[in-house]
């Protein structure tokens, strides 16, 4: 069987961690527990959550010559990502996120680097990659015009559009139209409900709310169906959102409805949360399957 082709346009950066008992106030030092250097960024983490899930995955963005570069670099052809529309840009450095554990939660700042070069035009370059593909994946940490310009080719060439709209701001309205899911955790959906943009009945299948250990919502046109999370013990929540995000695109590019591909992601999601690392707990399909099966969910079998 063919496999599903996915295509990521996003940020990837190096994600500094920290893990503390406790956040520190304002003008506080505290001791912390534990640091690590570990890859990330929304967009390489979603790419690499779809490629251990078995799709063909085409990673599109930028990094720094440097050795958060370079190494970006190694780790994604690791996951078997093509790298075909990732380029170093000389003189800049590369994205970087750092990342706070404490309270079984986190708390996360971005510096964009050369993601922040990830224009308009250099989408452009992969018209022909995005036209061939079965979806698109798209974040918002490069310039929110390029994820427009990425939605308007998805719109041309009928290529599904998933918009993970995190961080949180304000979207251009064609890039609603555009999009034929977006994905707002509880945080980002209030911010997008505030400014008078959007809420949960105005978009039936096409607004999907994330909850963490709530699980997920979405409006079918007639309820708000609830999809309920699974129990596990949280290690790090820092790459729940992306593997949600990465395995319902999966779903998605398996032409799985919308109930299910939510169900699916939101195992794989409940499984990343019980390792260290964004990219660490992402789960294989294998090891979703078992999960389900456990779970008395046998029947959600994605190829």
């Amino acid at each position: 069987m063919k496999k599903p082709v996915v295509s990521v346009v996003g940020s990837i950066n190096m994600d500094l961690v920290v893990s503390a008992s406790k956040r520190p106030i304002a003008g506080e030092t505290i001791l912390g527990n534990d640091f690590q250097i570990i890859p990330g960024g929304k967009g390489a983490n979603q790419a690499v959550a779809i490629s251990r899930l078995g799709a063909e995955v085409h990673m599109i963005g930028r990094v720094g010559e440097d050795t958060f570069g370079a190494n970006l670099i190694e780790f994604l052809e690791k996951e078997s990502i093509f790298l075909g529309g990732v380029e170093t840009l000389p003189d800049i450095s590369s994205g970087v996120a750092v990342v706070t554990l404490a309270d079984q939660d986190n708390d996360i700042i971005v510096v964009q680097g050369a993601n922040k070069y990830v224009t308009p035009d250099y989408i452009r370059k992969f018209e022909k990659q995005i036209a061939e593909s079965d979806v698109v994946l798209a974040q918002l940490e490069i310039p929110i015009e390029s994820v427009d310009e990425a939605a308007r080719l998805c719109h041309k060439y009928g290529t599904t559009f998933i918009l993970d709209p995190a961080p949180a701001q304000e979207l251009p309205s064609s890039l609603v139209e555009y999009a034929d899911y977006i994905t707002p955790n509880q945080s980002e959906l209030s911010q997008l409900t505030s400014e008078g943009m959007m809420s949960l009945k105005q978009y039936p299948q096409k607004l999907i709310v994330t909850e963490g250990k709530s699980g997920v919502m979405y409006f079918d046109g007639n309820d708000i169906i609830k999809i309920s999370s699974y129990p596990v013990k949280a290690v790090d929540t820092t790459g729940a959102g992306d593997t949600f995000n990465g395995a319902f695109g999966y779903a998605i590019s398996q032409k799985y409805d919308l109930q299910t591909a939510c169900e699916f992601a939101n195992a794989a999601a409940a499984l990343s949360v019980t390792k260290l690392g964004a990219q660490g707990g992402m789960p294989t399909m294998d090891e979703v399957k078992e999960f389900l099966y456990k779970n008395g969910k046998g029947d959600i079998v994605i190829a």
